[in-house]
């Protein structure tokens, strides 16, 4: 199959999007269908190329002295375009319903669509310059979602998310020039492709600058302020921020800088391994506890995305096989996790009207199938058995147990704090739904509240049985990223 085929998956839902500002479709039905058409489209070729596709480079524009853009599939980039690619055309519907009563429609689905081409541009993306171009890209098609509301908390939080995030590109723009001057024109190879380097502790401190530059939209601390304000988007919008576009594509971009342009054998036992390790295991604790305080239900949910994003930094960070193994099955499971959470808040929303903790009280006897799905996240998160979340933890803590350096094992206490505060602040919402205190109940008997619509509970119901398929079937997913974590794929 003729590799430049893997552009259609990149550049349908762009052109797509962009289809959708221009055409000013007023029939609500032809402009869903259209949407949906152009994600299951973008799905079905991302899983041909994933399956049949060619593994060879394709470079479509070059600029001088060797810098290009250039696409191609490997293991890593497997995992993330095949993550999107399947959550995307399942949320979509659930957008459909969230925003059925919203205003400028066609700009909100033209710059969603558009964010999944992007994505997957820097899933494919071959080398260091590419997935940076198409990094900024996702930025811009972002920030109409983020500001979409257009009030004053939703453009606040747009100013927030772009002064931060082009910020940190800034950042990471120097250790993309350097890396592509200094390693193959920053083609990315398991294990590095640094070479003619001129000053080895010039280059690491370049690294932290990469590592924090693209950790911006990781929500590594202290860079992390933008993530909670942004859950002033609609849901949808959150929900694929906060689980899977944004966030992971800044996880994404640090396992490329770290394993596939400097190599984890440059970094290993340096103080920019420790600094970074530091910054993870700290950010890992702060967003908990940051969760565990919050009293608005999405932005409990942000902040724990806070911390969990921090878990796939710190087991990048580690620099083994194993940790490198954990950081991504996180990456995967967190995505499947988050997002039922996420979803599950929207329905709560959308059904009363409230937003907040305390208005949660009672309300599981009329929505006892959301609230019911959100448990089974909760779990999964806490790190209960039986549940995908308990089998990426435990890589986690296995990794850092085989280590067994100062650092490792701070990550090991960071994790089991992070762990408890998790355990409190996702499973006290469920107390509150199903068993408020006396009192306290804010939906007694004749409140006409009901289950939402079905729209909504379709896909989080979808990935409520990820999250129990994956949590008692974990195997081929444990052995297909093992072999991309000692760089067979």
């Amino acid at each position: 199959m003729s590799p430049i085929l893997i552009l259609v998956p990149v550049f349908l839902p762009i052109a797509g999007g962009a289809a959708l500002l221009f055409l000013h479709l007023k029939s609500e039905k032809v402009r869903n269908l259209f949407s949906e058409g152009i994600a299951l489209s973008t799905a079905i070729f991302v899983w041909v190329m994933l399956l049949k596709g060619s593994r060879d480079p394709v470079s479509i524009y070059s600029f001088t002295g060797g810098f290009e853009i250039c696409f191609r599939i490997d293991g890593l980039s497997a995992l993330f375009a095949g993550m999107v690619s399947v959550m995307w055309p399942v949320i979509l519907p659930y957008a459909f319903a969230y925003m059925k009563d919203a205003k400028r429609k066609n700009s909100f689905f033209a710059f969603y669509v558009m964010t999944y081409g992007i994505t997957l541009g820097i899933a494919f993306a071959a080398d260091l310059l590419t997935m940076y171009v198409f990094y900024e890209m996702l930025t811009l098609v972002t920030i109409p979602l983020v500001c979409h509301y257009q009030d004053h908390a939703g453009m606040f939080a747009g100013r927030k998310y772009a002064a931060y995030v082009i910020g940190g590109a800034s950042l990471a723009f120097i250790a993309v020039v350097l890396v592509t001057l200094y390693g193959n024109g920053g083609m990315f190879s398991y294990g590095g492709t640094l070479s003619k380097v001129p000053d080895r502790k010039l280059m690491l401190l370049i690294y932290l600058f990469g590592f924090f530059g693209f950790g911006v939209k990781a929500a590594v601390f202290p860079l992390h302020g933008w993530l909670p304000d942004a859950s002033v988007a609609p849901t949808p919008v959150t929900a694929l921020l906060h689980a899977v576009a944004v966030v992971n594509s800044g996880v994404f971009a640090v396992a490329r800088l770290t394993y596939y342009s400097f190599g984890a054998a440059y970094l290993y036992g340096t103080w920019a391994q420790e600094a970074a390790l530091l910054a993870a295991e700290f950010t890992m604790v702060f967003g908990a506890a940051m969760a565990l305080k919050e009293r608005h239900f999405k932005r409990r949910l942000a902040y724990s995305t806070v911390s969990n994003l921090s878990y796939m930094l710190f087991g990048i960070m580690l620099l083994t096989p194993d940790g490198f193994l954990g950081g991504m099955l996180h990456m995967f499971f967190h995505s499947i996790i988050k997002m039922s959470l996420f979803l599950c808040a929207g329905a709560f929303m959308y059904a009363t009207g409230n937003e907040y903790i305390y208005e949660i009280n009672g309300i599981g006897k009329h929505m006892p199938v959301t609230f019911g799905l959100y448990t089974l996240g909760a779990l999964s998160l806490t790190g209960v058995p039986l549940f995908c979340g308990f089998v990426s933890k435990w890589k986690l803590f296995a990794a850092a147990a085989e280590e067994n350096t100062p650092a490792a094992i701070m990550g090991i206490a960071a994790l089991l704090i992070a762990a408890f505060f998790c355990a409190v602040y996702t499973l006290s919402v469920s107390v509150r739904a199903f068993f408020p205190a006396k009192g306290k109940d804010r939906y007694p008997a004749g409140t006409e509240i009901r289950e939402t619509d079905i729209r909504l509970l379709f896909p989080i119901g979808i990935f409520a049985v990820l999250n129990l398929f994956f949590g008692v079937y974990p195997a081929p997913v444990i052995n297909f990223l093992n072999t991309v974590a000692q760089g067979l794929r």
